[in-house]
Parts: C-alpha cells; structure tokens; sequence
C-alpha cells in the first residue's frame, strides 16, 4: 500500500517517505529475526514451520508494532523488534491450525501445510510455532507474557466460535461479530499495543492504539467479507462468491437474514442451498449485490473506521498518525 518507490511495498499506506524507509529497515531486521525463530535442531521442525512463511505474507502486524512503536521515544529498541516477531509468530501458527480446520489445500498460492504432509504435522507445527512465540514473549516480561495469553485466549475463542451455530438467530449477528472481534480484531489489537509499549509510549497512547488494532482489525475483515461478494476476480484476484459457496456467515448474509423480508425469499433459498452450481452462484451474487444489506455493511465498516480514526487524536500530528489514519480509510473505502 506504500507509495514509495524503493524497497519492499509496505501492507499500510505510509506515504512520509523518510517513515516508509525507517518501517522498510527495520522490517528487514524482524524477518531476518524471524528466520532465527523458526530455526530448529531438527530440518525437518525447520522445513515445517518455514513453509509458511516462505510462502509469502503482507507482514502487516509487525509492520503495524513498527509502525505504533513510533509513538514512542524507543522506535527502534530490540523489544520493538522481538514483540514485532511475536506478533507474526503467533499469527503463522494460526494459519496452520485455521487451513487443517477449514480442509485448505492451498495458502499464499502454495500447498497448506496439511495438503503437503499431514493434519499432524500442521497442528504440531502450527504448536510449535506458538511456543516459540511464548519463549520470545517471556523475554519481553511478565506483562507482555498477561497480555499475549489474553489475546491467545480470545484468537482460540473466536476459532472455536466460528466452527459452532449461534445460539438463535436471534443473536447470529453478534455471533459473528465476536467470531471477527476473536480471530482477527484481537492480534492486530496487540500489534498496536506492543509497538507503543516497547517504544515508551504514554499510557493514554498505548490506550487509543490498543482500541484503534481492535476496531480497524475487524473491520478489515468484515471489508473482505463484503468484498467476496461485491467484487469481479479481475479487481480483487479472488473468485467472487467464495465464502458463499463454502458456507461461510458474512456480515452482508447476517443482515440480509436478519431483514426477514418476503422479497428476499429467493436470496434466502439459494442460501440456504450448496450453491454448488455456478449459475445459482451468480444469481446469489447478483441478489446480494443488489440488497440494502450491502449498503448496511458498508456503513457499519465506514462508522467503525472513522471510530478508530477519531480514537487518534491523542497523537501529535504528523506521519504517524497520517499513516494509521490513511489505512482507515483504505478499510472504509475498499468495500466500494
């Protein structure tokens, strides 16, 4: 998203170019720690757990620990790095735990880690990868070590959540909600925590960060979901209807339910249906694209974004916050 020329392009749209080249060079430093991490006595701990990572990755939760951690007086300190690495460990290890749960065979373009060898070595993998996290998190201290355990606890929750129906429909929406806040909003939630904390940030500012991760997280999520319907393969990349096809509960689905209005009765019924033809496919997506619920869902991202814009003002004017504002707008703006 980055607008600079050199280097690497960053996953969050820096557009002070003496920032984006500070952000680019310390990046290198967190993926060549990485590499350490990942490392193990045995090759084939090693070949496992790299696979992933090898695949590729937007780096966007370390970026943004880089990027909070300019808040701070200590932008550049080794605890700015290792939480940075932290972040990025912990999410990996999610991956190969989320594509043996969700039968993936493809990640980043490349062979999950289960399609490749087996569901075991994914699962251990993907536990091996989360105690290599908490080993570099207890370097970090005893409150690094509370806040990483939380946000485990709730990543855990919201994958649980996800794989069981909602009590009723009357509570499906905010089923789904907690399902987002779990696995997505609460890791990006951290990234921004630890970068101001590590750095020496105020209090106040750790705060507005913490709450900014949580909200902005989860409404780039819910962008997707909006966007796994609105969009055409050439301007997204991704075949549009995924997520319907697979069964998957979207904030635009949810909304469209919870209207309950005779009209959608067709909507409803394909569905309700495996949606394995292509043709019913389309006629869903033209349905859904056509429906107030996209409108709706559109509004409750842009709300949510301009909430975790104001939730900034707390930080002095300039890049950074420029920055963190810019990618705001990106999430409102990305579900057109």
């Amino acid at each position: 998203m980055s607008t600079t020329s050199s280097g690497p392009a960053l996953a969050l749209p820096v557009l002070d170019e003496a920032l984006a080249a500070r952000l680019k060079a310390r990046l290198v430093e967190v993926e060549e720690a990485l590499a350490g991490h990942i490392t193990s006595e045995a090759d084939f701990v090693t070949e496992a757990a790299r696979h992933l990572m090898d695949a590729g990755g937007k780096r966007f939760r370390p970026l943004l620990v880089l990027l909070a951690a300019e808040t701070g007086p200590n932008a550049g300190s080794p605890e700015v790095i290792d939480a940075a690495c932290v972040v990025e460990l912990t999410h990996l290890a999610s991956l190969y735990h989320d594509d043996v749960m969700d039968e993936a065979a493809l990640r980043r373009g490349a062979d999950s880690a289960n399609a490749r060898w087996d569901n075991h070595v994914a699962i251990l993998t993907g536990d091996w990868l989360f105690s290599k996290s908490s080993e570099l998190t207890a370097a970090l201290g005893p409150d690094a070590v509370k806040i990483q355990a939380h946000t485990f606890s709730r990543l855990v929750e919201g994958q649980i959540l996800e794989t069981v129906p909602p009590a009723s429909e009357d509570v499906a929406l905010e089923h789904h909600l907690r399902v987002v806040a779990g696995k997505t909003g609460s890791l990006i939630a951290t990234s921004a925590l630890y970068g101001a904390r590590f750095a020496g940030a105020p209090a106040e500012v750790e705060e507005a960060l913490a709450a900014y991760g949580e909200i902005v997280g989860a409404a780039f999520q819910i962008s997707d979901d909006i966007l796994d319907i609105a969009s055409e393969t050439e301007e997204s990349g991704k075949t549009p209807g995924t997520d319907l096809r697979e069964g998957v509960p979207t904030l635009p689905v949810l909304l469209v339910r919870r209207a309950g209005r005779p009209e959608d009765a067709r909507l409803v019924e394909l569905l309700d249906s495996s949606l394995e033809s292509d043709a019913d496919l389309a006629e869903a997506l033209v349905l859904l694209r056509a429906h107030p619920a996209m409108a709706e869902a559109r509004a409750y991202v842009i709300a949510r974004a301009q909430e975790a814009k104001d939730l900034l003002k707390v930080l002095a004017e300039g890049p950074v916050r420029d920055a963190l504002e810019a990618f705001a707008d990106v999430v409102a703006t990305r579900t057109a």
